[in-house]
């Protein structure tokens, strides 16, 4: 090494095939929670047109001039309570969003670290990591509580 040659500083370097390792499972739970979306909004889907088709025959039996009972006073409540319970999709829908981004953030930053710059310019565009750690603050679904971001 000559005195014109720059000194690099060392850095600790990942193994590749254990940053491909981690990178791979970090992409398999960025695909699991994918999945998990696609499935809740399928459930949430039918909920609502269960609940929606069980709200109108709710409303033809007290439309055919049946007396509104304290029994089925309780019924339409507990119907509007089941429906605003389902803003959890909301919630699951960001915290998935929000994980997914950092998941992948997280593999991104691994395969950067660990088979270097592949941008001509050196430097790779990643996006940052959200900063909250936290989209959905709420820990209960209760009727007109729901606070988002």
């Amino acid at each position: 090494m000559s005195h014109d040659d720059p000194v690099e500083p060392s850095q600790p370097e990942m193994p590749l095939l254990l940053a491909a390792e981690l990178q791979d499972h970090l992409m398999t739970a960025h695909n699991d929670l994918e999945r998990l979306q696609r499935l809740l909004d399928d459930a949430c889907e039918v909920l609502m047109e269960g609940f929606h088709g069980t709200a109108g025959q709710l409303g033809e039996v007290i439309d055919l001039g049946h007396e509104v009972t304290p029994h089925l006073q309780a019924v339409r409540q507990t119907l509007y309570k089941t429906v605003t319970a389902l803003q959890f999709q909301d919630m699951a829908t960001q915290l998935i969003a929000h994980t997914n981004k950092r998941l992948r953030n997280c593999a991104d930053q691994i395969a950067r670290d660990a088979l270097g710059d592949d941008d001509p310019d050196g430097a790779a565009v990643v996006d940052e990591a959200p900063m909250k750690p936290n989209p959905v603050t709420q820990d209960e679904v209760d009727a007109g509580s729901v606070e988002l971001f």
